[in-house]
């Protein structure tokens, strides 16, 4: 063996031990008579001494021309260091080392390998095996890997059966595009990767294995932001002869678990709230409950009165940011400034300051009196020294203009912390959605496009909304549900249509022909016909759920060779050019024009 020893387990039982280390130099202190050497590992970092008149000379030198990085291991005998640290696990002891062997030797890194890094994200990501030495990016590998180990151990613990499935399947049409792989074998033909591995464990719950989970590699070829890799993580389950409430028991269950296990967090509520209620109460369907303001529809207070850019108006909607009553004009105007970006898109805001004294100051005074705003302030909960912060315009876009300005508050007064967690259920998504044409806003949209699946094709409607399918299919709602934690959604899932008639009928809303849909599912549909139980199921993204859990707003460190925002590893210089040779073996010709 290297080493007796790793570098983060000695400390003073350990005196007057031999001991064999090994591990990388973080650095040396080089004072002429004597050498200090700090060594690490994964473990932890254990102070080397060579003393120039306790050392043997050759390594005495020798550790002389040691360089940050370089590979060695070391002999010696634990002593008590004279200046404790203890800021450190094993600042008690230090190693008088007898004996000193490079393994290997190190050119000089290109930036430091300390936790507060030179290094920008780049470079980093260039160079990720280095990254990975750095205690931030280590100990948030280490987190994912007790994260999953948690998982395993409850579902397992709930007689869930882990079942691989496999990676190259065939291209479906379910939401994202396909990440395909030609087949040589099979000349013009193409297997697919899987965007999530759903089919396979609907088939499973036709097998009879009652409860199947995965962590399962997933792939979808969109683009890319801070939450978001070419190829993500999935904690996928599936069980059969159940229904909402037993999926919801279960996986509300994991999260405790995990909460409790991994952050000792005891979650006292987990509340439930509809699609609909979400929207109109918060502007997205994964809200953030850590914090209040809550949205206040307005359009029966301010439509009154002779202001144009609320009479016109589909919707008036405001909040009340706390204790903002205080804000300059500057503070003011760079908010407006903020909603109008691109990525938000308001024409503007109109404000209303709730003074100490009771009364209201207002960018329209001009139109609306002190009786006008004191309702304004009642409907969205304001109190004297908040401010209300009001957008109009088309209801949805509004709502999600106004979303965006509920977080971006939030995150200026500290409203989100990482180490608080507020999970909760939104149920009741619509079934359909349309794919609305792109010129057309407010209720004209609703008239425009085709239908699609809100979650998937193979999401079963609720029992009583059957018969809206052909009459109202906007109004059909989805046996379905996501589970959100501190503004984002970490799982969602559904009850599954098992049975063929049923999933023949979603086909048909969803604009597929018999003979499209027998093409792209016609297994699934054969496979229904041999006594499908009723199932459903859940995916956990196990990324975003590690980050979260962790305190982190994205999830790249917490994945071991991140992609980057253009969905290459440049690490490995990957994608990249194949041979000539290859793509004729695969009957592949390109067209680069």
């Amino acid at each position: 063996m290297h080493r007796s020893h790793n570098c983060g387990e000695l400390n003073a039982s350990h005196i007057n031990t031999n001991v064999t280390l090994a591990g990388w130099v973080q650095k040396s202190r080089d004072k002429g008579f004597m050498n200090w050497v700090d060594l690490r590992d994964r473990y932890g970092i254990t102070q080397l001494v060579f003393d120039e008149g306790r050392t043997q000379k050759a390594v005495f030198e020798l550790a002389k021309t040691l360089g940050r990085e370089f590979v060695i291991q070391v002999k010696g005998t634990v002593i008590e260091r004279e200046a404790k640290n203890k800021k450190m696990i094993t600042g008690d002891i230090e190693i008088l080392v007898s004996e000193l062997t490079i393994l290997n030797a190190s050119i000089t890194p290109p930036f430091t390998i300390e936790d507060e890094t030179d290094g920008g994200e780049d470079i980093r990501m260039k160079y990720r095996y280095l990254d990975i030495r750095r205690n931030p990016v280590k100990n948030s590998l280490l987190f994912r890997h007790k994260v999953a180990q948690a998982v395993r151990n409850y579902l397992s613990n709930l007689d869930f059966c882990e079942v691989e499935t496999p990676y190259l399947i065939k291209s479906t049409p379910e939401g994202a595009r396909d990440f395909v792989v030609p087949s040589r074998m099979n000349e013009g033909q193409f297997y697919a990767l899987p965007q999530s591995p759903q089919t396979f464990k609907q088939l499973l719950m036709v097998g009879g294995m009652d409860k199947y989970f995965q962590i399962v590699k997933c792939f979808r070829d969109e683009d890319l932001r801070a939450d978001r890799q070419p190829e993500f993580t999935q904690i996928d389950c599936e069980m059969a002869f159940v229904e909402q409430e037993d999926i919801l028991n279960v996986f509300e269950g994991l999260t405790r678990h995990l909460l409790k296990e991994i952050k000792g967090i005891e979650v006292d509520k987990f509340p439930r709230i509809t699609y609909d209620y979400a929207m109109k109460t918060y502007g997205n369907d994964k809200p953030d409950i850590r914090f209040g303001m809550e949205f206040g529809e307005l359009n029966a207070y301010a439509k009154h009165k002779d202001f144009p850019v609320f009479n016109g108006a589909e919707l008036v909607v405001g909040i009340a940011a706390p204790n903002c009553s205080t804000y300059t004009r500057k503070e003011i105007d760079a908010l407006i400034d903020w909603v109008k970006r691109p990525q938000v898109g308001a024409s503007g805001m109109v404000y209303v300051k709730c003074e100490a004294d009771g009364t209201f100051k207002s960018s329209v005074d001009k139109f609306y009196d002190q009786s006008d705003l004191q309702q304004w302030a009642s409907i969205t909960g304001a109190k004297a020294g908040d401010m209300i912060f009001v957008l109009s315009g088309p209801a949805d876009k509004t709502r999600t203009q106004l979303s965006a300005l509920r977080m971006e508050l939030a995150t200026r007064l500290g409203l989100r912390n990482p180490a608080e967690f507020a999970p909760l259920w939104v149920v009741d998504f619509p079934l359909l959605e349309l794919d609305e044409d792109p010129s057309q806003t407010g209720e004209q949209a609703q008239h425009s496009g085709r239908w699609h699946a809100m979650h998937h094709p193979f999401t079963s409607p609720k029992p009583e909304d059957m018969h809206l399918l052909a009459t109202n299919p906007g109004k059909v709602r989805a046996n379905a549900y996501d589970m959100v934690l501190n503004g984002n959604e970490i799982g969602g899932g559904s009850i599954r249509i098992h049975d063929k008639a049923t999933q023949q009928l979603m086909f048909k809303y969803l604009g597929f022909t018999e003979e499209e849909a027998r093409n792209q599912f016609g297994f699934l549909m054969d496979a229904f016909q041999y006594g499908a139980p009723p199932h459903g199921g859940l995916a956990f993204g196990l990324d975003r759920l590690v980050a979260i859990l962790g305190g982190q707003e994205t999830i790249r460190d917490f994945i071991a060779f991140p992609k980057n925002n253009s969905g290459r590893d440049v690490m490995i210089d990957a994608p990249s050019v194949i041979d000539e040779s290859q793509l004729k073996e695969l009957h592949i010709q390109l067209d680069l024009k």
